[in-house]
């Protein structure tokens, strides 16, 4: 298939997994975000504050956006997003959290794993 018969967009899956050590800290963060948000109807406000106030995964839920690992990049627009966060028992040691897991070549022939700033191994 050449690449003007081929298609145009491409799904990107990033996976990261990270510590919290300031819950304090987040929920302020994810706090000042829901109170700038200026289209969050009142009644998801309440929600969305409360649920940050308790769960360090919502506050950062309310913090991430994928837009913003794409709006940099030359020639893409985003088209679709979603994404989740949760709670998670981890334990780097583990072998079921093998970081190099999912590097073999996907349907597409192209390797995952590397590291922002275009570079090296995570």
């Amino acid at each position: 298939m050449s690449t003007s018969e081929s298609s145009r967009f491409v799904r990107l899956r990033v996976e990261l997994v990270v510590e919290v050590d300031d819950s304090g800290a987040l929920a302020s963060s994810a706090l000042r975000r829901i109170a700038e948000d200026e289209h969050m109807p009142a009644e998801e406000r309440l929600h969305a504050e409360a649920a940050v106030k308790e769960d360090d995964a919502e506050a950062l839920a309310h913090l991430v956006d994928p837009f913003d690992l794409v709006s940099g990049v030359p020639g893409v627009e985003l088209s679709q997003a979603s994404w989740s966060s949760e709670q998670i028992d981890y334990d780097p040691d583990s072998p079921d959290w093998d970081p190099d897991e999912d590097d073999d070549d996907d349907e597409d022939g192209a390797a995952g794993d590397v590291a922002a700033g275009g570079g090296g191994r995570l």
